[in-house]
């Protein structure tokens, strides 16, 4: 077990399980930002986070209205931590917008599928690599203390 006291978590090296320090949880009072919130990551992510930690708040930012929507009814009885932002990380300034306040931030957005990505290649740099620099540079413009990346 590895306390890091500079961030006040307790990891588990051989579980690979973040703990309670002090009895205070890493997440509680915190607000997360998770891009592409709406896919499959972001919605398990979300679960996990609201059955686990007491967050101050999670913002959903996807570019997908209609998952949203469906997101917002999926969770209703979350509503006061939930907030939806529409944006696409190829937007640095909305992402700006949105990062104010922001605490952490989980990126899932990006495009998955590798048959779609080679038909459509500029498509895939403009979202995997300049949208993943957008994300960096917002995060470090806006003070955002870490940045957890998916690939």
């Amino acid at each position: 077990m590895r306390t890091d006291k500079k961030f006040d978590i307790n990891y588990d090296m051989a579980t690979g399980c973040c703990g309670k320090v002090g009895g205070l949880h890493m997440l509680n009072g915190k607000t997360i930002l998770v891009t592409g919130g709406t896919g499959s990551f972001g919605n398990a992510f979300t679960q996990y986070v609201l059955d686990h930690y007491d967050v101050k708040k999670i913002i959903i930012y996807s570019r997908d209205e209609y998952k949203q929507f469906i997101m917002s009814n999926k969770f209703k009885k979350y509503g006061d931590k939930l907030r939806f932002f529409i944006g696409d990380v190829r937007d640095r300034e909305r992402l700006y917008r949105a990062f104010d306040g922001v605490d952490y931030v989980v990126h899932a957005a990006a495009l998955k599928q590798v048959p779609a990505c080679e038909y459509n290649p500029m498509e895939a740099v403009k979202t995997n690599i300049n949208g993943a620099m957008n994300i960096v540079d917002a995060a470090l413009d806006c003070g955002v203390k870490r940045v957890v990346a998916l690939s």
